[in-house]
């Protein structure tokens, strides 16, 4: 279930761990991802605005096509 492209901030991102959290605007839960969800392999870094598509996976939200 796609909901659209969204805007927000990362919030914490551990690339070795391989995931990371992102605070969608007017939102005050963040959204997990993957570091493979990052679009053209970008390293990301906390506070950093990206935007993304929200799609429901097991039983949550995650940000996927995450692009900074």
């Amino acid at each position: 279930m796609e909901t659209g492209r969204s805007v927000g901030f990362v919030t914490s991102f551990d690339r070795a761990a391989g995931y990371g959290f992102v605070l969608p605007l007017n939102s005050e839960e963040p959204v997990f991802f993957r570091t493979d969800d990052i679009e053209g392999g970008h390293a990301l870094s906390e506070g950093q605005q990206v935007s993304f598509v929200l799609v429901l996976g097991d039983g949550r939200f995650e940000a996927q096509e995450i692009r900074p």
